[in-house]
């Protein structure tokens, strides 16, 4: 009897622990606390990273090789993905070079081109930058996945360059022509193999809206019919053990890096323009194609190849 009246105080105990425990934590509730996160990227060739001053092979229908000339990107609406599907977004913290917050919109620069060898020393920056950082419910340890956006919000988008706040400052990246920004500028140049006459020998791939009317320089209100915001979804993504990649041979892989076939070198966005049908593709975009496309993702990001989760 004295044993067993002993294991009953036991477990009284453990239980009385174990209550006060719940209730500490919210009556065993999920746990919310904002918590650091930070977000790794890249640009990769397979699996190989990209750098100014390296060669890449095994682009375009050619496999040929070719020097990166820019490697930059936006990113915005960056969200968590729980194992259930819902979807949390990521607060960024303090504005700086690279990291934007006006209102409900944010925006962050990923910079992986660094001025040397085939990347301008006019139009680069020696400064780099292959990070976000801010906070989500819970931490990193509570989502599966996540996605976010390869562009530049569009409260954000259309405003002069020449007087905007970093990270939305940069002349390399505006489009003059309608006051708005370059989503993405990656350009590989000097290709093996590049005949005719294109002088420029570059191909570039960048991202932008168009279809855009109204100058903001003059008061006047900005509409675009082609957003051209591409939609990225990663469903199984660890953030502490992985980096996001964007694999420049899968972008370019179905078009012939050595030839511009018609309109602006490469794709530039362009609805006529025969180099973005295969790249739009990857991008899980609704290329324009003459009018006849939306320029929303075709599948919320769940179809595109060119992001990829990579170990870090």
């Amino acid at each position: 009897m004295k044993n067993l009246t002993l294991t009953r105080s036991i477990l009284t105990t453990a239980a009385i622990a174990s209550l006060a425990a719940m209730s500490a934590c919210g009556g065993g509730e999920e746990d919310t606390t904002p918590r650091a996160v930070t977000l790794n990227f890249d640009i990769v060739a397979g699996t190989t990273p990209v750098r100014c001053g390296t060669a890449v092979s095994g682009l375009g229908t050619g496999a040929v090789a070719a020097q990166p000339k820019d490697l930059r990107y936006y990113v915005s609406a960056v969200k968590f993905i729980k194992a259930d599907g819902t979807e949390v977004p990521l607060t960024l913290g303090n504005n700086d070079d690279w990291n934007l917050t006006v209102g409900n919109d944010s925006v962050s620069l990923i910079d992986l081109e660094d001025a040397t060898g085939s990347c301008p020393t006019a139009t680069g920056t020696a400064a780099t930058n292959a990070k976000i950082t801010g906070t989500v419910p819970g931490g990193a340890g509570a989502y599966t996945g996540v996605k976010f956006e390869m562009g530049v919000p569009f409260a954000l988008n259309h405003s002069l360059y020449s007087s905007a706040t970093k990270p939305l400052d940069l002349a390399a990246m505006a489009w003059s022509w309608q006051s708005g920004r370059k989503f993405a500028k990656v350009e590989v140049t000097d290709p093996a193999g590049a005949t005719g006459t294109w002088t420029a020998k570059t191909f570039n791939f960048h991202l932008g809206s168009t279809g855009c009317t109204g100058n903001p320089a003059n008061g006047e209100t900005v509409a675009c019919t082609v957003p051209n915001r591409a939609v990225v979804k990663l469903a199984s993504f660890n953030a502490t053990t992985q980096k996001i990649a964007l694999d420049v041979k899968t972008l370019l892989a179905g078009e012939d890096v050595t030839v511009n076939a018609a309109g602006a070198a490469g794709c530039m966005s362009g609805g006529t323009d025969p180099e973005c049908d295969t790249v739009f593709t990857a991008m899980d975009l609704g290329w324009n194609a003459a009018g006849t496309g939306t320029g929303l993702p075709l599948s919320g990001g769940a179809s595109q190849t060119v992001f990829k989760a990579l170990a870090q």
